[in-house]
């Protein structure tokens, strides 16, 4: 990794595409308006940024979260913090279902803009999460492909779940185009996650062959950043500039929370 320096705070990139750990940032005690108009350009260009040891309580996390986004109650949570109805509590001994690349929200129009974990109880070995940067895989793309997805959406079932549990059988659907221009910056980028039923705009033969491409081009390795946790550690990702993986290499407890940016 390569450390760059920006006031007030210290950036350490970890990829030349996605992803960086911030040093120098109490989130326990709240960032001042300067601080947090920094992070918030910086979360737009890097992605997904890591804030290690910060342990941060139920409200804190919701504060931290609110930094970047307004956090999102999400209509059918059955495991919330008792401290916190915005915060989501996880304990598992395997990722499950969230060993897939995936996107949070896409039951909803818009989804999330953002999400973000806080650990407190994590495997020795093994249990990093991996992203990649959807803008730079549609960068990646040559120009007739880039217009033929502009005519193209993706289905996914309604059922308001977040993509890391099993969802009933689909009964209603909804759709988001698969090209998709950035809420703040404007740049285009891929969107899509491995739940997508078929493509629509294009005939089902041609998208039973574009969608395994997308997915697999989307996931390259080129585009791609993985991070290991420690407890303590708090880590926020934009939803709609990339999708997510947790390797579900590790036994034992894993335990996070999760806090939603609408």
């Amino acid at each position: 990794m390569t450390a760059t320096r920006t006031a007030p705070y210290e950036i350490r990139r970890a990829s030349p595409v996605l992803g960086s750990e911030i040093l120098g940032v109490d989130l326990v005690g709240g960032v001042d308006a300067a601080t947090a108009e920094a992070l918030r350009e910086d979360f737009w260009k890097h992605k997904v940024l890591v804030f290690r040891g910060q342990n941060l309580s139920p409200d804190a996390h919701v504060q931290a979260v609110q930094i970047f986004d307004e956090p999102f109650d999400h209509p059918q949570w059955l495991y919330r913090h008792e401290d916190n109805r915005l915060v989501y509590v996880f304990s598992l001994e395997k990722a499950g279902t969230a060993a897939t690349w995936h996107v949070g929200g896409t039951w909803r129009n818009p989804p999330f803009n953002s999400e973000s974990l806080t650990y407190q109880v994590v495997p020795e070995i093994g249990g990093h999460t991996l992203w990649a940067d959807l803008q730079a895989a549609y960068g990646g793309l040559s120009e007739p492909f880039k217009l033929l997805l502009e005519s193209v959406n993706a289905v996914y079932s309604a059922y308001p779940g977040d993509g890391t549990y099993n969802r009933p059988p689909v009964t209603e659907t909804i759709e988001h185009p698969v090209v998709r221009a950035h809420r703040r910056t404007g740049r285009k980028g891929l969107f899509l996650s491995s739940s997508a039923l078929r493509l629509t705009g294009i005939s089902p033969a041609e998208g039973e062959a574009l969608l395994p491409f997308l997915l697999a081009h989307a996931s390259s390795p080129n585009y791609t950043v993985g991070f290991g946790w420690k407890p303590g550690d708090f880590v926020i990702w934009d939803n709609q500039a990339t999708w997510h993986y947790a390797v579900n290499d590790y036994d034992g407890p894993r335990e996070y929370r999760k806090v939603i940016g609408g």
